[in-house]
């Protein structure tokens, strides 16, 4: 079976949630691969607001900011080395705005982030199957936009590397989807030669804590159709609590749990043509704004195996 969403719900490795909000997707937490030679390609744009956020453990609003919005529109893609070996890429453009304050919103280039996924196993259990995956995983910033302008930056500079593990099992139109991440990142630079935490820093080097993260879904999957429901939880492995009335910064400890819910409806004509979308809202949190997002998209399937067998067969 050809399928889209591989690519179409494309999530980008760094969390950025006190600033735009995450790229909200989860392709590369689902059981889903492209066949060999085929190419899926397309964009999804998703709008973002939170006007409460945590202060630490402290939910409160801050009249200086309003309401906090990001909107972003990715471009992705996924190709099919092998239908057990895919390949999957995407790059956003993100805007952040603040209908309150003196804080300009931000706009441009994010990171690109790369994901390899490999269906390590399948095995038949009962009458539904079970599949393992490995992913690894990784980001670069690709412009020199400014981290530490939090909660307005359009993200954080650091180069991440990501690995995780996907177990899926299926049982006629049924699915149930776990998977746990662990992401490293880099240190980085900021433009000031010293900052506070719990402690004054006489620096410009950033440290920034690791993060890990888990996932769960379950829902109705089709040849056609998918509609899940979406579990997640993420926590920084280190960092601080935004200390009170103060700017957050990219080094706080930023946790999440997040609800939403995720279709996506493939077109029986035109052949190769998908609609994805989906929400999600944040139930509580740490040094993060709670957001409520959406997100709507259109995704291609190229079959470059079809085209060669008809170039040959002529």
């Amino acid at each position: 079976m050809m399928n889209c969403k591989n690519a179409a719900l494309f999530a980008i490795p760094l969390l950025v949630l006190l600033s735009p909000a995450i790229a909200k997707a989860q392709t590369d937490e689902d059981a889903i691969t492209m066949a060999k030679k085929n190419l899926c390609i397309g964009a999804t744009y998703m709008n973002s607001s939170w006007d409460h956020y945590w202060e630490g453990t402290f939910k409160r609003n801050n009249q200086n900011l309003g309401t906090v919005s990001t909107q972003q529109v990715m471009l992705m893609g996924t190709y099919g080395i092998t239908k057990k070996l895919n390949i999957v890429v995407g790059a956003p453009y993100i805007w952040t705005h603040s209908t309150a304050g003196t804080l300009h919103g931000q706009h441009g280039i994010q990171d690109l982030s790369a994901w390899v996924k490999w269906e390590a196993l399948q095995q038949k259990v009962g009458k539904g199957v079970v599949k393992v995956f490995l992913l690894g995983g990784g980001s670069i910033p690709l412009t020199n936009y400014i981290a530490d302008y939090l909660p307005l930056s359009i993200g954080l500079q650091s180069k991440t590397a990501s690995g995780r593990l996907l177990i899926d099992y299926q049982l006629g139109n049924f699915f149930a989807t776990a998977s746990g991440t662990y992401t490293g990142r880099s240190d980085i630079t900021i433009d000031r030669n010293s900052y506070y935490t719990a402690s004054l820093h006489l620096t410009n080097k950033v440290f920034m804590p690791d993060m890990a993260s888990w996932n769960v879904r379950t829902g109705y999957r089709s040849k056609y159709l998918i509609v899940e429901g979406v579990f997640s939880d993420m926590i920084t492995l280190g960092g601080f609590d935004i200390r009170k009335n103060d700017m957050p910064f990219p080094s706080n400890k930023m946790n999440s749990t997040m609800a939403g819910a995720d279709f996506k409806y493939e077109l029986k004509k035109p052949k190769g043509l998908s609609i994805v979308g989906g929400a999600m809202y944040t139930l509580s949190g740490r040094n993060i704004g709670q957001s409520t997002s959406w997100d709507l998209g259109v995704f291609y399937i190229i079959d470059f195996a079809h085209k060669n067998s008809q170039a040959k067969s002529k």
